[in-house]
Parts: C-alpha cells; structure tokens; sequence
C-alpha cells in the first residue's frame, strides 16, 4: 500500500505587465491559491469580474491537510461547477459516534431529513481538492494563475492598490481595484496592512497521522474520549478516499512536536490503536496546536481578507475552510455591484458586518468544543467524564457532548440587509437564514430548489402564478420564481411538498433570495412596493429609494 497522488507541478510565466515594465490596473487581485483564493477566484470570474490569482508555490497543498467539507461549501461550489468531482471521488458520510472509553455513549445523523442534493459532508485529502479547483480556474478566461509570484509589499490609498510582486525573473509592480487576501493563518498580507489579529492561543498540542491502510470501519466520524489505548486523551478517526485513514490523537500539554513526529512514536500509537496485525504506512505526519482569533477588521480600504487571513478557529468540527468559502460567498456579490456602479462604496461593509458575526459564533462553537476535549482542571474534567457517562442513557446529557460541533452556517440574523417580519412567520427561513433545498420539478425533469434560484437576486413565490415577473429597485433586478403543487402550472412543481415544508408557504408565499442565497424577507403575500424596498435595503440603497 502507498500513496497513489502525484502532486502536480503547475508552470511559472512571466505576464506582458511584468514582461513590459508597465503596471496594470487589475478588478480584483487574490493572494494565496488555496481552496479559499481558488474559490474566490472562481466566483469572481462566474460574475463577470476578471482576476488575477498570485501564489508562491507552484503546486497544491503537501498532505491531506483539510479533508471535511460541509454541505453548504458542496452547495456554493455546485453553483460554480465544481462539486461532481468532489462528491464522486470524496467519502460522504453523515453519521458520527463518540465513545467513552471502551462504550459508545451517543451517536448523531448531521443531515436527518431526506432529499438534500448534497450530503452532509464529504472528506477528501486537501490536494485533491486544490487540484479540482485549479484545473476548473485554468478553464475560466477570466481567471490570470500567477505561480511563483510571491507579494512583498502593498500600498493603497482609496482608489486602489499597488502591489510589489516578486518572481524567479524579478520584482514588478502590478496595481488593484480590490484585492482579496487569502492567504492564510500567517498572512503577510494582514501584516502589511498592520491590522489587529487577537484572540486565544490553545497550548495543548495534537498528532495528525494520515495512515494508508484497508479497513472495514464505515464511513463515520468516531471520536474517543479515554480509550483504553490512548489513555487519559482523545482520539478522532476519519475515512478518507483511496484507503487513507485520518487518526488525531491528543498528546497534552507537555509533548515535543519533534519527537510525536518520529515514525518510531507514531507507529506504536496506532498499533495500540488498531492491533499489532494490522497492516498500515504513514502518509502523513504533523503535530499541531491552534489558535481561536479573529481580525479586527475584514476590511482595509481596498483589501479584503477572507478565510484563515481572518480567522482561525480549532480543527474540531471541520469549521476552517468551510467557513473561508461562505466568506467568499458572502463577498464576491457585493464587490461586483460596487464595482459595477450598483451600490455604494459603503456597502462593502456589510461583508465584515456579516461575516464577523459568523466567525465570532464559530469561534464560540470551537473554543467550547476545545474546553469540553481538554478540560483545564479536575472540576472541568469530573464534569465532562459525568455528562458522558450520563450520555449513554439520559437524552439531555446527549446534547452536552462537544467533540467538535460540525460546521454548519450561520444566520445572519442581525444583518442591516435583512428586512425584518411584518407578519408571524413560522419555520427556519427566517430573513438571514441559508435557503434550504428541496427537489423540485422544471419542465417535467426532476431537479432542485437551489439550481434554480442561480447566482442572483430572485423573489420566490409559492403559487400558480405571480403578479410579475420581474421586481426592479435601485438599479437591481430580481426576476420571480414560482413554486407550486402538481397541476398548478408554476415554474417548480414541488411535487413531494418539501419546499412548502422547509420554507412553512402557504399560497401566496413570497420570499426575497440574496445572490449568495441568504432570505433577505419574506411575507405572506406578494407587495411589489414591499419587495422593492427590500431589495434597496439589499443594497445599500434604502435611503435612494426614499429619495
């Protein structure tokens, strides 16, 4: 057994800017081509926006790295075309197990209900993901790879930015309406911009051992707290594709990350693990700790960082990259419309309003799982080994359990976008809440809710037939969408009633839709004038509309 990757070298080449000494002036410059950065780059490129995507590296990430990806980034990348590789060639699973020294005390199904498009969660190896993303940027036109180009310095004013870019060939300068810094946890960028990055460093250190082996566990998450061959610590176990098998073991406080490395430390962990017949090699070795942190700002003039470059969180519960790729989702609509004329420079704003809340709720959610895994003291502990134990019979305690709440998205309750309820409305769909999916019939062919509300603004009204095809507010269109039951003639036939279920419609529903498929209202009945208004405020544009 061995690895069957081969990791992929991708070519340096100069640009006529750099070729001819004249600096160009770019839309959008992102820094870091990880899944982030690539996904950015994507986006930009399905609205029209041209981009260029500088990386210092010429190839995808060493080592499996990140390898759970939730069902809303499945979503996102979907709408970009992305995600039939992911999901044919990644692990999906839905179901999770924590076990209590040797007893399984409480399981969980992450996605309960039936007919999602996507699955709960998929696990694939970092690289392969990277690679799916770069080869869908080679294919985009609008999309400029840089490899090798490694960013030193950035100056902006309020226009735009000018960026120093050093190459095997030399440095250039090349200039920026916007530039999106993905480029991680250690971002230079960040640094050169001088923003604040605070929040709690985790001292405890954990072992990551990606291990090639054939097993016939199932396709669940299991996670231990005390076994009885990892005493005292917690043991995560994850599937992977092409029989790699992801093991974190915690090691304490007081381990040396050299020394847990060395084969001859690891091998004897997982033969404790696994039982000494077990035939296995290491793939892919590292020890970690982390860090809950947050930028002050996600948003320095013209720069705009997204991803781990603004936050960081703990592994446990699959939360970084997952929640990088909502930022983007959450960005990239609102940049094209300012630079597009559409809506003010101020609008831009709303991304830090929206997703500094959500970073700030996932880093609640970490570093509570991160306390219930490594307790600090023998209350905390005695605590945390009673609600296990209590887990095993008591439903309440079951919910006590934190081995790492897995991602999911987070509303936007308090959002300046949202238009709030004017009437009692029931069901999860609240203005700021992600649209649910549902399958749905168009033309006779069966198909799914979130395909058909695309990539921009659109009124969903459950019912036969809407009293216009098109809103129009403050420069923005969003065109109608009808659902409706078998025989009435609606664009989608919810034909197992699931929309109207998910969404609590009764006839005459309407809801506005955001680009990024966020509610942004909702009512009981179809009011153009209300619906105008909402989607103003959507913008940034109440008050012109008022005017």
């Amino acid at each position: 057994m061995h690895s069957t990757y081969t990791y992929p070298r991708f070519a340096y080449r100069q640009s006529d800017e750099q070729r001819e000494a004249r600096p160009s002036r770019h839309p959008v410059v992102v820094i870091g081509a990880g899944p982030i950065g690539l996904t950015a780059a994507l986006e930009c490129a399905a609205r029209g926006l041209p981009v260029v995507v500088l990386d210092d590296n010429d190839t995808v990430s060493i080592g499996s790295r990140a390898v759970c990806y939730a069902k809303r980034p499945l979503e996102i990348w979907d709408r970009l075309g992305v995600v039939p590789r992911m999901v044919e060639k990644g692990v999906s699973w839905k179901l999770g197990k924590v076990f209590f020294e040797e007893r399984e005390v409480y399981r969980f199904d992450l996605l309960p209900e039936h007919a999602h498009k996507m699955p709960a969660m998929i696990n694939l190896q970092q690289y392969y993901l990277e690679q799916y993303l770069v080869e869908a940027c080679q294919a985009q036109p609008l999309i400029d790879l840089r490899w090798k180009h490694k960013m030193i310095s950035l100056h902006q004013d309020d226009t735009h930015a000018t960026l120093a870019v050093e190459t095997p060939d030399g440095i250039f300068r090349m200039e920026a309406d916007w530039v999106i810094a993905c480029d991680g946890a250690n971002s230079d960028t960040r640094k050169m911009v001088g923003a604040e990055f605070s929040g709690q460093f985790f001292q405890d250190r954990f072992l990551i051992a990606d291990v090639i082996m054939k097993a016939d566990f199932p396709a669940e998450r299991w996670f231990w707290f005390d076994p009885p061959f990892h005493r005292g610590q917690s043991v995560l176990l994850h599937k992977q594709c092409d029989n790699v098998w992801r093991i974190d073991f915690q090691l304490g406080w007081e381990a040396d990350p050299e020394e847990e490395k060395k084969p001859e430390k690891v091998i004897p962990r997982i033969q404790a693990m696994l039982g000494k017949e077990v035939e296995f090699e290491l793939e892919w070795v590292s020890v970690y700790q982390f860090a809950c942190r947050r930028i002050d700002k996600m948003r320095y003039q013209r720069v705009l960082f997204a991803g781990d470059a603004a936050h960081q969180v703990s592994p446990f519960g699959a939360r970084g990259a997952n929640t990088g790729v909502q930022d983007i989702d959450n960005l990239v609509w609102k940049l094209k419309l300012v630079i597009d004329g559409k809506a003010p420079l101020s609008f831009i704003d709303s991304y830090h309003e929206e997703r500094a809340w959500a970073a700030d709720d996932n880093l609640r959610q970490s570093t509570r799982s991160t306390d219930f895994i490594t307790p600090k003291s023998r209350a905390s502990k005695a605590l945390r080994d009673a609600v296990l134990g209590l887990a095993e019979t008591e439903e309440f305690a079951r919910t006590l359990v934190n081995s790492g709440r897995l991602s999911m998205p987070t509303p936007y309750v308090h959002s300046p976008l949202n238009t709030a309820d004017a009437a009692l409305f029931g069901g999860r769909m609240a203005p700021g809440a992600v649209c649910a999916d549902a399958p749905v019939l168009r033309e006779g062919q069966p198909g799914w809710l979130l395909e058909s509300l695309g990539a921009g603004f659109v009124v969903l009204f459950f019912g036969a037939s809407a009293p216009q095809a098109v809103i129009e507010a403050a420069g923005i269109s969003a065109r109608v969408v009808t659902v409706g039951a078998p025989g009435s003639g609606a664009e989608l036939i919810d034909h197992e009633g699931l929309a109207a279920l998910r969404y609590a419609a009764s006839e005459g529903c309407v809801y506005l839709v955001r680009p990024d498929q966020h509610v942004a209202a909702r009512w009981n009945r179809f009011h153009s004038d209300d619906i105008a208004a909402a989607l103003a405020r959507c913008v940034g544009q109440e008050m012109a509309l008022a005017a």
